[in-house]
């Protein structure tokens, strides 16, 4: 049997696995485990097994990760996701979709201080869907928004799917968290725009709010500075080369904690249920990276990336329609994979292929998160559709899918001008020093 097969195999045998419902950092292990031993020995796939984990778990350069998580859920317990929504929706609650305009415009700037589409999704649900039902916003438009706006949290640094893209390229961090700020405003705003074009062609759907008076909007301002203060020195320190993503964390976190301890906005309680949070959710994040690393050296091993760098590099193709072929397979892979997973599985096949075409990696980087954010709140896996759904548990989930599908266009809009105007993507990375 050729190695290009046994890798073939691999990846049939990996699907069909997660599939099963196994939790795909321990499969990812389980068959480059297999997969080495069949085609080296059993003593040198448990070597490579030990070492990875123990890699992945040591690993300096991912501690960046846990950082950042922290940051978000103390800013969760500490009630700035509250404070965010209650600004936007007294600034332009009134307009044609207010409240749903308004919590997307939270869940951008909760992603400014989060990271996880999943956590975005899941506390702007607790927080604004209730507000929503009040108002009488019809269920399929109040979830879909929460939905799509929580995958902003992937777009808007900082980041994890940028984190962990960053360090399996050797790409820098920092300008891969820059290059996600502008077409993360793009997004955002071509979110609200669809969201308003919904409304008035149905204005039933989402009736809006009543207007508030200039000296409540700017009460209602004044509650979300620490956001803007968070951004300006985490991104600001990054942008200037005052410090590196894994101390920009750090900063983060510690400013955070300042913040909601000055403020009295969070308890001890609050506190140790931030910690126990970001705990597990690390933990879960680098089992995946840790399986993905296992299996990447079983896919080396049967030079599979390679024969395929190399197949597409012989192709009578135009590059654009590749790198259109690429997009799909994201798309289609978003459908079915977590985005977590498909990024560790998909990237070691496809990154020689885009670089060996010419293609930025840092731009490559920011098309990947747009195409995984489509993955999020399409059918059947749709992870965000299910997390809101935890929290709207009297919504079907195809009420959710439906209200999330109109946004899903605004995310293929900004893949296609990210693809014309690569610049949205590279002008701010090229200003950095360093």
């Amino acid at each position: 049997m050729s190695m290009t097969l046994m890798g073939v195999l691999g990846i049939a045998a990996l699907f069909i696995l997660i599939f099963s419902r196994i939790p795909v950092g321990f499969v990812m292990a389980l068959v480059g485990v297999v997969g080495f031993s069949l085609i080296a020995n059993v003593d040198a796939a448990m070597s490579m097994m030990v070492k990875d984990v123990f890699d992945v778990f040591g690993s300096y350069n991912l501690t960046v990760i846990p950082l950042f998580i922290l940051m978000g859920q103390l800013a969760f317990h500490a009630g700035i996701s509250s404070r965010l929504f209650n600004m936007a929706y007294k600034m332009i609650g009134h307009w044609p979709g207010g409240m749903a305009i308004a919590t997307i415009g939270a869940c951008a700037g909760f992603s400014a201080i989060c990271g996880s589409t999943n956590a975005t999704a899941a506390t702007m649900a607790s927080v604004t869907l209730p507000e929503m039902k009040k108002y009488g916003y019809k269920d399929s438009i109040a979830t879909g928004v929460v939905a799509a706006g929580g995958s902003l949290g992937i777009l808007i640094p900082p980041s994890v799917i940028f984190i962990l893209y960053g360090i399996m390229t050797e790409q820098s961090i920092g300008k891969l968290f820059v290059a996600g700020v502008l077409p993360g405003v793009v997004l955002t705003l071509l979110f609200m725009a669809v969201v308003m074009i919904w409304a008035i062609m149905d204005p039933e759907v989402a009736p809006r709010g009543p207007r508030f008076t200039f000296r409540e909007k700017m009460k209602a301002l004044s509650g979300v500075m620490e956001t803007l203060l968070l951004f300006i020195l985490v991104m600001g320190g990054l942008f200037g080369g005052l410090f590196t993503p894994t101390e920009a964390g750090g900063v983060g976190a510690m400013g955070t904690l300042v913040i909601a301890l000055v403020q009295r906005n969070i308890t001890f309680k609050g506190v140790r249920e931030a910690l126990f949070e970001t705990t597990r959710i690390t933990a879960m994040i680098l089992v995946i990276v840790a399986g993905a690393t296992i299996f990447g050296h079983f896919l080396a091993l049967t030079r599979l990336p390679f024969d395929i760098a190399q197949m597409v590099g012989h192709l009578e193709l135009p590059h654009f329609v590749i790198m259109s072929l690429i997009i799909l397979v994201y798309l289609i892979g978003g459908c079915f994979i977590d985005a977590l997973a498909l990024i560790m599985l998909t990237v070691p096949i496809f990154y020689p292929v885009v670089t060996s075409m010419g293609f930025d990696s840092v731009w490559f980087g920011v098309i990947i998160v747009l195409v995984t954010q489509m993955g999020v709140i399409t059918p059947p896996v749709g992870l965000n559709v299910y997390v809101v759904q935890t929290v709207a548990t009297d919504v079907p989930l195809e009420t959710i899918f439906k209200g999330a599908m109109p946004l899903l266009f605004a995310i293929i809009l900004i893949t296609f001008i990210l693809i014309l105007f690569p610049q949205l993507a590279l002008f701010l990375p090229s200003l950095m020093t360093g």
